[in-house]
């Protein structure tokens, strides 16, 4: 894996989970009213804004990286999102880490590792 490449892959998690994050914290306080109402209060939130900011900016990101990297390659390595996500959950939200869950993250570092080493 390339410098580049690596700084992309990491970029990519970092972007991801904090949209994630900025998600979750806006979607944590529950909006009073519904409908229309609900969706007003939900876009008055500086959470949900910076969420789609980094939304945008992992488009690019993954555009870039997927431009050096087989997307059958890309796509495995992008899983590891899945494990950043859990684990930031877990620490900022509280969010419960069963044991399977916990299995589960191996199993995928593992498989993010096994794609990863040349």
């Amino acid at each position: 894996m390339t410098p580049l490449v690596a700084l992309l892959w990491t970029l990519n998690v970092l972007v991801d989970t904090g949209g994630q994050l900025a998600f979750k914290a806006a979607a944590s306080h529950p909006a009073g009213g519904s409908g229309l109402q609900y969706w007003r209060q939900l876009a008055a939130r500086p959470w949900i804004w910076i969420g789609i900011g980094c939304y945008i900016l992992e488009f690019v990101v993954w555009l870039a990286f997927l431009s050096l990297v087989p997307l059958s390659e890309g796509v495995l390595l992008g899983s590891i999102n899945i494990v950043a996500i859990m684990i930031a959950g877990r620490f900022l939200f509280n969010e419960r880490l069963t044991p399977l869950r916990v299995a589960g993250i191996a199993l995928i570092a593992a498989g993010v590792a096994v794609v990863g080493i040349p």
